[in-house]
């Protein structure tokens, strides 16, 4: 059943897209050389690493450096890149990884392999389940770069704060799974992205 509404949520929400996102990839393009996506190695369920999509919006190369982004302040970020992650669009490809079924449209957002090595045997068990596009973390911290960008250590607060407060929404969110949860979520991911 869920797998059935992510697969057609995600063709409808992708056809819907479409004129606007080649209208992003062209600016994408316009603005500095690279490519359109960027292809960035995550968790998934039962540990198995995959290439999460986005659209790209740093400068090439700029997954060298730090695994997260510090709000209006990181230098990496494109000008249209600061407006996609504003409206979190950046995040629209990632429907296909849906498809793929790499993912799921609720479920506890992939981390990257960097800080899943820091998990604890109980916080592992999130990697039980599909990740997903949105979730209850992703709606509390919707606004997380800025939260960093005001950290002497940005680093040091996303491992010892904000990671922790993740994983315990994310054991929230598996201790009631269902679909009206799900829609629970998808709504007011949709109230954020919107600003209602």
């Amino acid at each position: 059943m869920k797998r059935t509404f992510d697969i057609c949520i995600s063709f409808l929400i992708l056809a819907i897209f479409l004129p606007f996102g080649l209208l992003l990839m062209l600016a994408i393009v316009l603005e500095s050389r690279g490519g359109v996506f960027y292809l960035q190695e995550r968790v998934g369920k039962n540990g198995k690493v995959f290439k999460l999509l986005k659209f790209r919006s740093m400068r090439p190369n700029a997954d060298k450096g730090s695994q997260i982004t510090i709000g209006n302040r990181d230098p990496r970020i494109t000008r249209t890149g600061f407006f996609i992650r504003r409206f979190k669009l950046d995040e629209f490809p990632q429907f296909v990884n849906v498809i793929k079924g790499d993912m799921s449209i609720v479920g506890p957002r992939p981390e990257v392999p960097f800080y899943v090595q820091m998990y604890t045997e109980e916080q592992r068990k999130i990697l039980a389940v599909k990740p997903g596009i949105t979730d209850y973390a992703s709606l509390a911290y919707f606004h997380e770069n800025e939260i960093l960008a005001s950290a002497a250590d940005p680093q040091k607060a996303y491992i010892e704060e904000i990671m922790p407060a993740k994983i315990e929404l994310n054991q929230r969110y598996l201790a009631q799974p269902g679909l009206l949860q799900d829609l629970k979520i998808i709504g007011l991911t949709a109230q954020k992205i919107l600003g209602l």
